[in-house]
């Protein structure tokens, strides 16, 4: 089933706590460092924490600047990311801000937890997930019935402990404080679990004033990146894209979308686009995108099918805009047939180019839809 792009979002002590057990949040890092949390929130479409962080922080979960939910107004987006919660329980307090701020709020509970959470008259769209709580079932109804297609996790440790060891979560950022709490009985960012995901990947570490950002991508043990939630995600919209193509005799249907590595859309484009009888989804979506955008090399460009080795009708074959183009990750759902290049091999031009191809055969039915009239 389809889920959210999950990352999870944390800062810890040198020694790993999230807090001290003092009366006050411990604050780890500084304003530069809420200001990219801040755009962080702006850039998904919702953010969750745990009960234990509701009654521990009280905390809002705002996107504070006024520019940020401009922009997110501006693209058609609620002014606030949608607020989630989880609680076995629902024994939440009702005054807390949680519930008053922002935009709209879901709690997810069990059956008699939603009783409980209904009669406390919580401000929330209440969702029973059966006699327990349930991590894919809950991520699957954000992504189908709630649209969430990024979902940012803030904690506490044990979410982000459960995300990880059932291999849910597609991204860590993880800021680092230069200090010591020193306190057993101080909240971790992990606990003991079953960690399936071996060593993680470093895609990128970050000092912002005193503190380091370090983002880590999960990875299977011993073996390369595995594909993600993210990735038939976002393979999925590709493969929508190009049933809006223009129907054509003489060249594919095609959808593309290049995404970078902390799952920001870059661009999205489809065969034919915009009148030009000639245009490949892959050249039109990374034309659209700022050559000079440093995100490029870390990207990934999903397009339905694979890349073009070879084209008559442009200098250059996708494949190889991609490689100019700095980016060295591809997934797509279908290799090119014959029908109209004999031998093609995108994906060998593009391992030849040290890019990494990952193809999901689960969506090729959806990318040939369009181009049924060219395979019979």
């Amino acid at each position: 089933m389809p889920h959210p792009y999950v990352l999870l979002s944390a800062a810890v002590s040198l020694d790993g706590y999230l807090d001290d057990t003092g009366p006050e949040r411990l604050l780890l890092s500084g304003p530069a460092d809420f200001d990219r949390v801040d755009e962080v929130r702006a850039s998904v479409d919702a953010i969750l924490v745990g009960a234990g962080t509701i009654r521990a922080d009280n905390p809002r979960l705002l996107v504070n600047s006024d520019e940020r939910r401009a922009a997110r107004t501006a693209a058609g987006k609620p002014e606030y990311p949608l607020k989630v919660t989880v609680s076995g329980s629902g024994d939440l307090d009702p005054a807390a801000q949680f519930w008053h701020t922002g935009g709209e709020k879901v709690l997810y509970t069990t059956d008699e937890g939603a009783g409980r959470a209904r009669a406390l008259g919580l401000a929330a769209d209440v969702v029973p997930l059966g006699p327990d709580l349930d991590w894919r079932r809950l991520l699957t109804h954000l992504h189908d019935v709630r649209g969430v297609r990024r979902l940012m996790v803030e904690g506490g440790g044990l979410i982000h402990t459960q995300l990880l060891t059932q291999g849910l979560a597609d991204e860590l950022q993880l800021v680092l404080a230069p200090l010591f709490v020193g306190t057993p009985d101080a909240p971790r960012l992990f606990g003991p679990g079953g960690y399936q995901s071996g060593r993680l990947r470093l895609l990128e570490t970050r000092r912002i004033e005193d503190v380091v950002l370090m983002r880590y991508e999960p990875t299977a043990p011993g073996a390369g990146p595995l594909p993600t939630a993210a990735d038939h995600h976002w393979l999925a919209l590709a493969c929508e894209l190009a049933d809006r193509c223009p129907p054509s005799d003489t060249a594919f249907s095609v959808g593309a979308v290049v995404v970078a590595a902390d799952g920001t859309e870059l661009a999205r484009a489809h065969s034919r686009e915009a009148g030009d009888p000639v245009a490949h989804a892959e050249e039109a979506a990374l034309a659209k995108t700022d050559p000079a955008d440093p995100r490029l090399p870390g990207a990934t460009v999903y397009s339905s099918l694979e890349p073009c080795a070879r084209r008559a009708s442009r200098p250059a074959p996708c494949a190889r805009l991609i490689l100019d183009a700095g980016v060295r990750r591809v997934v797509t759902a279908w290799r090119e047939p014959d029908t109209f290049v004999a031998a093609a091999d995108g994906s060998g031009v593009l391992a030849g180019g040290g890019a990494q191809v990952v193809v999901l055969p689960e969506h090729e039915d959806a990318a040939k839809a369009p181009n049924r009239h060219l395979l019979t």
